[in-house]
């Protein structure tokens, strides 16, 4: 038990480790382009009034994520190929399995991207149903949306939409090594997308989603909060009609209809099952 502990506690410390250099690398790039391009006036995002919350978020959901998406491809392997112990997962998972396999890993990455994108996308529309919203409200909630403000998913919205999306793809047969480009191509897009930019990217607008097209879907829902629900590539919303970016004009305010709505962590936590 001891030993299992310490490797936890490993896990966590590398994971941390690895996400500090990378905020600091973010919160510059993303100080110095606001200065030149931001989409609405306002504090910096190292003022913002609910950043120890966001911070909470940055550093302990991706934590909080890791640890389900390993155990959930442990019990995967288990249940469905009957597989069991490290180094027997270590084998099957290393190079992936099956057909896809036998794309070149960098085929895999584009094939994982373009799936997982695509189921996220319809995950996305029913988390803004009157069952699942309480739990994406808190992504909604931050008034100063921000490149911080990313990583802001209640666990719930997180780990039944992301992860378990990714775990299925993985389990398809697509290998884990994919993740090596994957996982830094979506933190830099989440953080991009989130950012205070008066980006849209002009004609490639329907090829990824640019800043203000994503600060569209945080605005209220009379406006563009029930439209833009991709989050790398708005050819879902073009095609499902729900595409929303009106010409000559920025998205001005964010979050949720609730003035009341709790700021911190710990309350957000809880929030959902208050409701």
């Amino acid at each position: 038990m001891f030993v299992e502990f310490i490797s936890v506690l490993k896990v966590a410390g590398e994971t941390v480790l690895k996400l500090v250099p990378i905020s600091i690398a973010l919160g510059v790039v993303f100080a110095l382009l606001t200065h030149w391009s931001a989409c609405n006036p306002g504090a910096p995002w190292w003022r913002k009034r609910e950043l120890i919350t966001d911070v909470c978020y940055w550093f302990l959901i991706p934590l909080g994520a890791r640890f389900v998406r390993i155990g959930l491809m442990i019990v995967g392997a288990a249940l469905l190929f009957n597989i069991h112990g490290a180094d027997a997962l270590i084998k099957f998972y290393d190079n992936g399995f099956g057909p896809l396999a036998t794309l070149p890993l960098w085929a895999q990455a584009i094939t994982f991207l373009v799936f997982s994108d695509f189921l996220t996308y319809w995950i996305h529309r029913i988390y803004h149903g009157s069952t699942m919203w309480k739990y994406h409200a808190v992504h909604h909630s931050s008034r100063e949306l921000d490149w911080i403000s990313a990583a802001r998913f209640h666990p719930i919205n997180l780990f039944l939409g992301s992860v378990a999306v990714d775990v299925a793809l993985l389990l398809a047969g697509i290998s884990p090594n994919v993740m090596l480009w994957v996982g830094p191509f979506t933190t830099a897009t989440s953080a991009l997308v989130h950012a205070n930019l008066n980006w849209t990217f002009g004609p490639l607008r329907y090829v990824l989603a640019s800043p203000v097209f994503h600060r569209w879907h945080h605005t209220a829902s009379d406006r563009g909060g029930n439209k833009n629900f991709a989050g790398t590539f708005p050819i879902w919303d073009v095609l499902f009609g729900t595409w929303y970016m009106p010409a000559n004009e920025l998205p001005d305010a964010y979050g949720v209809d609730e003035a009341d709505f709790p700021q911190g962590f710990g309350a957000q936590m809880l929030y959902p099952f208050q409701r």
